[in-house]
């Protein structure tokens, strides 16, 4: 469940505040599904919503260890912010953006610590995520912010006629 959701003055431009649970990761699916279907963009959501999990997923998993005072506990166990706090340290957030021809989903953390692919390894439980990331977004990076981090994914959003095919399908990148 999310601690806040907010419709920016751009109606171009969502963000939802997660709570520090791993439900979050519904909350960042059901709210990327909100969104593109109000902006009539319901084809994106299955790309969308798999790297959205992966962004939020990412976050939870390695914000704790890099916040002070965590102690590798569970999720329940560490106050995340829902504001920035005088250390200037960020809560997690999803955004989505809707610049035509493209969507990006953005998610911000309080970990300064960039995410990084690791060889691929079909036998682990996890380590792929990113790949993931790679493979369903057009282009995909991160930035550092005052107090943590945001990795964002960009999708192409727009729809190509194909009267052969007998309508409108997404451009693949």
């Amino acid at each position: 469940m999310s601690t806040g959701t907010a419709l920016a003055v751009d109606p171009h431009v969502v963000t939802c505040t997660l709570a520090p649970r791993y439900e979050a990761v519904r909350t960042a699916r059901d709210f990327a599904r909100t969104a593109l279907q109000r902006w009539g963009l319901g084809e994106l959501f299955d790309d969308v919503a798999l790297v959205a999990s992966e962004l939020v997923t990412n976050a939870l998993r390695h914000a704790i260890g890099a916040c002070p005072g965590a102690t590798g506990g569970t999720l329940d166990d560490y106050d995340f912010p829902t504001q920035p706090g005088p250390e200037g340290r960020l809560p997690i957030r999803i955004s989505l953006v809707h610049r035509a021809p493209q969507v990006v989903c953005a998610v911000s953390d309080p970990s300064s610590t960039g995410p990084v692919a690791r060889e691929a390894d079909f036998v682990a439980e996890s380590g792929r995520g990113l790949h993931l990331v790679d493979s369903f977004s057009r282009s995909w990076g991160w930035h550092p912010l005052g107090g943590g981090k945001v990795v964002w994914a960009m999708f192409e959003a727009e729809a190509v006629a194909f009267p052969e095919l007998g309508g409108r399908h997404r451009r693949s990148a």
